[in-house]
């Protein structure tokens, strides 16, 4: 990826750094580990995963941006509404899933039923290569989804499925706002808010 921490807009083109980076940024994430138990495929799988909402439905309707070993999708609420998969990407996504698909299903419905209904930033997805972790570029990432929430006077959300997480996203100013439990005897979820900053 690039050699820099200046966030920039992430096009079409850079789907395979991105996902390569965000396969290696998830393979120790509680929700990804539950959805891709296989230790051998998981690298892969979870690249074609990030590849596929990524040049599907985030670079078309949300906020993406990179730095050189790291990425993050955005999403204002004007594009909430078109930021969910089309038919074909959830084909895709069951594929890419196979029999742990309903799971997947079960888990964002479930998280979407928590969705804050006020106006607000969401943070889709944010993450760096381990090798790049501690360097300041999901910082970099972080703060300038963040900016560009509190130009537009807005609140920002995420959830996080890693508590070691939590202090990070804290330091930025979120706070948990709720603790949710995922189907099937999935890992926990964190909701969190940040209010806006002048």
């Amino acid at each position: 990826m690039l050699e820099t921490n200046t966030p920039r807009t992430a096009v079409i083109d850079d789907a395979q750094a991105i996902s390569v980076c965000l396969a290696r940024a998830f393979d120790d994430d509680p929700m990804m580990r539950w959805f891709f138990p296989e230790d051998a495929s998981r690298e892969a799988a979870l690249s074609e995963y990030f590849a596929t909402i990524f040049t599907r439905q985030y670079v078309h309707n949300a906020v993406c941006e990179r730095t050189g070993s790291a990425a993050s999708f955005w999403v204002p609420p004007q594009a909430q509404a078109k930021a969910v998969p089309d038919a074909e990407t959830i084909g895709e996504l069951v594929r890419i899933l196979g029999d742990r698909a309903g799971l997947f299903r079960e888990a964002v419905e479930t998280a979407a039923k928590h969705t804050p209904r006020e106006p607000h930033w969401y943070l889709a997805l944010i993450g760096a290569d381990p090798a790049a972790q501690g360097k300041g570029e999901g910082a970099a990432l972080l703060r300038s989804g963040l900016a560009k929430a509190d130009a537009a006077g807005l609140p920002a959300y995420l959830e996080s499925s890693k508590e070691a997480n939590l202090s990070f996203y804290e330091h930025f100013g979120f706070a948990v706002r709720e603790k949710l439990a995922l189907p099937g005897g999935g890992p926990t979820l964190w909701a969190m808010w940040r209010e806006p900053r002048a």
